[in-house]
């Protein structure tokens, strides 16, 4: 199975969600044989490491965001990926503009995972404080936790 975590620019959230579930995948499931990726709707910071506020909070978490860049969402990720998840309304609706019609259904928002939660998007942290990386780590660890079960449990599955 092969996931894609999308915001806008993938150096904040999008690169964070990569983290967070691929080291939940190794800590969980070690044999896992799942693709992982981020990247953004704009180029904006195409190439660049994710914002350093994102890598400092993730790495107190144990998550390791360093290696990273940034990229944009190509037509090819239409193609090749399961499940693309979007951090918020905003991108999503941007993701199924772009998408062809059949790969649609492909494309969810990655707070779906998490409805008790509270919260139906990521917020995005990088002009507020940072706490709002914590925040949005939090988010993505419950949402993650729900898209490992619902792997798990076949209810979403590679087409």
């Amino acid at each position: 199975m092969r996931i894609l975590f999308v915001c806008m620019g993938n150096i904040c959230r999008s690169p964070s969600a990569e983290g967070v579930f691929r080291k939940l995948v190794s800590e969980r499931l070690p044999d896992a044989t799942l693709e992982i990726d981020s990247a953004g709707t704009h180029d904006y910071h195409t190439g660049s490491p994710p914002d350093r506020r994102s890598v400092q909070a993730a790495s107190r978490r144990g998550i390791d965001l360093s290696g990273l860049r940034a990229r944009t969402v190509t037509h090819e990720d239409f193609e090749r990926f399961d499940l693309i998840l979007a951090m918020d309304r905003e991108n999503l609706a941007l993701l199924e503009q772009r998408a062809p019609e059949r790969h649609r259904g492909r494309i969810r928002l990655m707070m779906d995972f998490a409805p008790a939660a509270g919260s139906r998007e990521v917020p995005d942290p990088y002009y507020g404080s940072a706490n709002g990386f914590e925040e949005v780590l939090d988010l993505l660890e419950e949402a993650a936790e729900g898209l490992l079960q619902s792997i798990a449990e076949a209810k979403v599955t590679p087409r």
